[in-house]
This record gives structure tokens, sequence and C-alpha cells, in this order.
């Protein structure tokens, strides 16, 4: 689904920028599979390096459309200390907010990366190497917040920018990518909104790469598939190209924003699922030993995980009764698909209480007294990373 947000957002940037139809752009984002198989065959490092600079640019084009719209500091942080919302589909868009800054797949991505840094298995160069992968991942998801804060910003500045037209205003009640595109255009200007699409197009292509990425890991690792690099990327981006071509060509771009913000929904409900196994994981003394989670950490991230789980149950739960009440269908198909989605909801909290209460005391901990005997193996799968 991630892919899927990339691919869209990778077409309507080609569309800002050199007015091309959505469902072309769509086609043309499958040719940057050639350009990522290009720069993986110099080493995972290489390709970081490229991730760094695409994020670099999406920073660098909102911070500039900051100092043009100027939006109120007071407001940002009355904001950000008093959240609110507010409008109709406006719980939706936080929850697609939340799938769409951690991305579940992304705590796959960031576990496997560890492979790559040739760590000595002695107890304080891992615990030295888990301190710095925690550096390393914060700053990312410091910067990804950023990013995900200027863009709120940028959008609520120009919606309530005095030189709105009529037509801009009525815009602002739905706004997507599309459309705020335009309103920058209108507002601040061609040269502004062509920033908008530079940084729209490395948003794409960076979360393309990261999601394809991750996807090796999880074939890999979960799977134990093991393709040729090139078979690889154009099976995870023909998953992707194949759904958001149909839904450009049929629903247009109003079409396109929604199965931007479902994809992202999705993403928030397949938060537990990928987010309570890492946290049994790296609770588990049996699998950590000595680098286990403290009592404090665990404390505080089954916390967080039950607050995700808690804010999906509910959204479903409130989607659901709002369906019902509102749906013109018969009343005999209302009661069978609201028994359907009933099922669906308890089994998705049955699956997530299982993965929570679920044990596991396989000792795989490696001793340090035994590191150097596998000290071989370890520099074979270092290779093995980064070769592919």
């Amino acid at each position: 689904m991630n892919l899927a947000f990339a691919v869209i957002g990778t077409a309507y940037a080609l569309n800002l920028l050199f007015q091309l139809q959505l469902w072309v752009g769509v086609i043309l984002t499958g040719f940057s599979t050639l350009f990522f198989l290009a720069v993986q065959q110099f080493g995972v490092r290489k390709l970081e390096f490229l991730i760094f600079l695409l994020v670099f640019t999406i920073a660098s084009c909102f911070f500039v459309e900051l100092h043009y719209v100027k939006p109120s500091s007071k407001e940002i942080f009355h904001g950000l200390l008093v959240p609110r919302l507010r409008g109709q589909g406006a719980f939706g868009i936080a929850i697609s907010l939340m799938g769409a800054m951690v991305m579940p797949h992304n705590l796959y991505l960031h576990s496997a990366l560890v492979l790559t840094r040739r760590t000595p298995r002695t107890f304080q160069d891992v615990k030295d190497g888990c301190r710095y992968n925690f550096i390393e991942t914060s700053f990312a998801l410091l910067v990804s917040f950023v990013i995900n804060l200027s863009v709120v910003c940028v959008s609520g500045a120009a919606c309530h920018s005095e030189a709105l037209s009529p037509e801009d205003q009525n815009n602002c009640k739905e706004l997507d990518l599309n459309h705020a595109s335009f309103l920058l255009r209108n507002v601040l200007g061609k040269w502004n909104s062509t920033l908008y699409g530079i940084a729209l197009l490395a948003s794409g292509q960076s979360s393309t790469i990261t999601g394809t990425y991750a996807g090796q890991y999880v074939m890999q690792g979960f799977l134990d598939l093991r393709f040729a690099p090139w078979i690889r990327n154009m099976i995870t981006r023909c998953v992707a190209i194949i759904p958001s071509l149909v839904v450009s060509l049929i629903g247009g771009s109003r079409g396109a924003g929604k199965l931007i913000i479902g994809s992202s929904m999705i993403l928030s409900f397949e938060l537990p699922f990928a987010l309570l196994p890492l946290l049994k994981f790296t609770s588990n003394r049996f699998k950590m030993g000595a680098h286990a989670n403290s009592a404090k950490i665990r404390g505080l991230a089954w916390l967080t995980g039950l607050f995700i789980l808690l804010v999906n149950i509910f959204y479903l739960c409130n989607w659901c009764v709002h369906w019902i009440r509102t749906t013109t269908l018969p009343r005999p198909v209302v009661v069978i698909l609201g028994i359907l989605g009933s099922i669906v909801i308890l089994a998705y909290l049955g699956f997530t209480c299982y993965l929570a209460v679920r044990t596991e005391r396989t000792q795989t901990y490696i001793l340090p007294d035994m590191a150097e005997s596998i000290g071989i193996a370890d520099e074979r799968i270092n290779l093995e990373v980064e070769m592919s």
C-alpha cells in the first residue's frame, strides 16, 4: 500500500511539473525501477545517500514554502499542544497521517539495515550499535515529523489566505495533493508551486525506494524468497502500479486522492501487526539477552501500542455505525454486512491480542564468548546484504 501511495504522489508531481495526465505519470513511475536498480548495484551506502538527498530536497522545498506563506507560530504551537479534529472525515485523515508517517514496513527496514553495519559480536560493541541505531532512527522519524508538519502548515496557511478565490475556498473543504498544488500556484505563484512539485516528486521516489527495499528484507527474512534484484523490483512495482493505474483511469484525480488516504489508513491498521511482534522480540531476554528493553521502555512502548490499537478499533467501530445509519441499502443487506463487519473487527482485535500474549522461549541470543565462532558467517551475511 505504501508503494501505491508513492506512485500516485509521483504521478501528481509529474502532472504539476509537466502537465502530464495522471495515468501517464503512473506509467512513467515504473521506469524509475531502472534507476533504482542502477544505484543498488553500487551498494547499500550509495542507496542510503540517494535517499538522504531526496529527503533533503523535500525538506528544503517545504522550508522555502514556509518562508513565503509565513504561518502563525502561535497557531502552530497551539495546534501541536491542543490537537483538534474538526470537520467531516477529520478522524480518518488523522488515522491516515499516523500510518503514512510511521509506515509499519519501515520498522523492518530500520531493523534490517543494522545487518549492513559490521559490528563485532562483543557485548559493548553490540550495545554501542544499538545506541547508534536508536539515534539514527530517532533522527529519521524527527525529520519525517518536521516535513509532515511543514506540509500541514503550508496547506493550512494557503487555505486561510485572503487571496483565495471562491473556487479555491471550495477546494479547501476537500483538500488533496492535486488541489493543494493549485492552491499554492494561485496564492503564491507558479515558482512556489514548482517547488511543491519537486518536493512531491522527491517524496514519491524516496517512499518507493524504501518500500521496495523493505519488501526485499521481508521476502528474504520471513518468506525465504530470494529473487534476482530486477525481478524483485518489478514484482513490487507492478503490485503498486496496476491498482494505481486502474484508479487513475476510472476515478481520475479525485479517485487517486481517495486511494492515497485509503492506503495510508490501511498502513495504520497494519501497524499493530508490525509493532507488537517487535515489542515482544526486543523485550524477550531469550532473544535479546542483556540487550532486552528495560522496564520503563517496555511500559512506554506497550502503552503506545495499546493506544494505536484502541484508536484503530474506535475508528472502525465508529465508521461501521455511521455507515449503517446513513446507507440506503435494503435492511437485510445492511444486517448481513453489519454482521460481517463485526466479525472482521473482532478478528482484527483477536489477532492483535494473540500477538500480544503469545509466548516464545526459544533461545536465540548468542553469548559473547560464542561470537568468534560465527565471525566468518557474520562477514558472509554482511557481504550478501550489501551485494543484494
